[in-house]
Parts: structure tokens; sequence; C-alpha cells
């Protein structure tokens, strides 16, 4: 990975942006890609880009989400800690003891997921794990109206607090789901100088509570095909099946055949799979039987869009710390460059003949 896109990815991975409040992370889009196409944001807060091409059709869409699993204040109690409601899916054992940011109308408050020291737990209920409805935030607070003092409103987001890193011979971050792959998308539609189409590059809000900003983007852009540029599940660890239809770190990007939200189209699949072999770009089959992207709403738009979902393998996603290998996001950048300068009319055309 160049500089470059180290400091984009950096950037992109510090920026808070719960479901709902993408703004700060739509700002960093709209300033990187203005001076190569017309930018504008819908209602519900997605990003859109649309570059211009060497041919006025087909509209091409790469779309990304610009949302991080998160949380939202949800009451305070009269001793001033927070009870918050998640958003996004968190797997409850990697939540305590983290830190987070609430973000107030006055500001920004550092608050940590309180924990009980095994001093004071019973031995019955240390083998027990905490539900996230019985956690608490605290910020400091000595008591609700102390906490109002400081800012604390219900509705406030509240964000994982991680820096970003070099670990090894890739990055560690919050929020690499997925600002990954927007910086992916970002750097596509940056160096994609030639293709026969017409580019939107999109970034969605609100992914990570049921893909809604997928819908109004499509619906907005119409378009011809649709690619999904996200991270994967790298399940390459510790505890994890040998053999598994989840990815690997530093093998390539994975394309997925399946996921709960969409059967990909076979002739789109297949020309990615085409693309990486004649460019000798590593590649890897996967499926994810919980979960989707936003691909599950963009390929129901209309009569139907062509969709196909590309992960970067990335290690402990849905929670304050994802690995990313850089060599994995330097390759899934060259095949969706190679995918861009591809899909042209008649490209397009045939995904679709029966």
């Amino acid at each position: 990975m160049n500089p470059r896109s180290e400091a984009l990815l950096r950037e992109l991975t510090e920026a808070p942006g719960a479901p709902g409040y993408e703004g700060a992370v739509a700002d960093i889009l709209q300033r990187e890609l203005s001076p190569i196409g017309d930018c504008t944001r819908d209602n519900l807060g997605s990003f859109i880009c649309r570059k211009e091409g060497d041919k006025s059709e087909p509209k091409v869409l790469l779309i990304a989400h610009m949302d991080e699993v998160s949380f939202m204040v949800k009451h305070v109690t009269s001793k001033g800690f927070i009870r918050f409601t998640p958003l996004g899916g968190w797997h409850d054992p990697v939540l305590l003891s983290s830190r987070v940011v609430v973000h107030t109308h006055k500001g920004a408050l550092l608050g940590v997921i309180g924990s009980k020291p095994p001093h004071i737990v019973p031995p019955e209920d240390r083998k027990k794990p905490v539900p996230k409805d019985q956690m608490f935030i605290d910020v400091g607070a000595k008591d609700a109206k102390d906490a109002a003092r400081m800012g604390v409103r219900p509705g406030d987001p509240i964000i994982p607090e991680g820096g970003f890193a070099k670990m090894g011979r890739g990055y560690l971050a919050k929020a690499m789901d997925n600002r990954a792959g927007c910086a992916l998308m970002v750097e596509t539609l940056t160096k994609a100088k030639r293709h026969p189409n017409v580019l939107y590059g999109a970034a969605s809000a609100q992914e990570e509570v049921g893909a809604r900003g997928a819908r109004t983007v499509a619906q907005t852009v119409m378009p011809d095909v649709c690619i999904v540029a996200e991270v994967g599940i790298a399940a390459d660890v510790p505890g994890a099946p040998e053999e598994s239809e989840h990815g690997v770190v530093g093998r390539g990007p994975q394309i997925f055949v399946f996921d709960a939200g969409l059967i990909p189209n076979l002739r789109l699949r297949d020309l990615a799979v085409s693309i990486c072999e004649k460019a000798k770009i590593p590649y890897q089959f996967s499926a994810m039987e919980r979960g989707a992207t936003d691909a599950m709403h963009v390929s129901l738009t209309g009569s139907g869009v062509p969709s196909l979902y590309i992960g970067a393998p990335s290690r402990y996603i849905h929670s304050a710390a994802s690995f990313l290998h850089a060599r994995d996001y330097d390759n899934t950048l060259k095949l969706l460059l190679a995918l861009a300068k591809a899909l042209d009319a008649k490209t397009v055309a045939a995904l679709t003949v029966r």
C-alpha cells in the first residue's frame, strides 16, 4: 500500500460515523471526489459521485457503506451511568472494558464500558457472559444532572475508540468495516482514467442497521450493474475450522458466491474470476450464510440489477479493532479497476441474456 492510500485509510477509519451520523465520513469523500465528478448527498445522508467515462452508458455503481458498528445513548441512570443500545451487530464478549467516545452537542466525551473486577464477582457468575443490556458506560459523571451538564442526551451516538496503527504487514483500526471499502471506492474512481461507462461511486448510510442507504442510492442512480466494495470475513485464526468458507488474510480479494441477501449474477462473478486469472490477481471464493451487504437492496431495484460482493479479507470485524493486510487492499483495488474498465455496454447487456 502506498503512502497516499495509507493516509486515506487512516483518515477514514479514524472519522466517527455511527449509523445515521455519517457526516464526517461524507465530508472526507466530498473533498476527495469533488474534483473528478458531480457529488451529491441524498436525504438519508448517503454520498454519491458521478464520474463521466468514454461512453454515456452503462451506469456502473460501486458502493461501499460509511457507517460503523457503534452504539446510541438510550438512558442515563440516576448515578450518571449511560445505558446504551447497539447500532449494528456486536458480540457481547468484545465489549467490556472497551473505550468509547460519546458525541454530544457539547463535544466528545471519552468513556468506558464498565466492568466489575473479579474480586466482587461471585464465583458462580465468573464464567457467565454479561449481556449488552446489563452493560453501562462510565463518562466520569457523578449523577444524571452532571451527565446532562456534560452534554449527554438520549440519542447521542457512541463510537468505539481506537486509533489507526501499522501491524505487521497490514493495519489495525476501528471501522475497517467498511471504511476500507470507502477508500477502495475513492481510489477506483480517482484512478480509473479510461472507462467505457459512467461510474457512480456511492457511500451508503445506515448499512449496519439494515442496509437502508442502499435503497435510496439505488433509487437515485438506477444502475445497470453493481459492485459492492466491502471487507470480507477472515477466519484464519486459532479455533476456527481449518476448512472454512471464509477468507484467509494475504490471499487476495474474496469473491462471494453467496450471502444472506444476495446470490450474485453468475456472469458477473465469472467476469471477476476471469480478470483475476488473466491479470494474476490472487483471489478466493467465500460464502456468508449470516449477514448481507448493500447488494441485498440494490440488486432488487427496478427489474433487477446484476450485482457482486467483493471483499478485502479482514480479521476481527464488528469489534473496536480490525486487521487488514496491505497486499489484500492493493489486489482488491486492482480487481475493481479492471472491472470498471471491462464493464462496457456489450458486456453489461450480456450479464442478463437468457
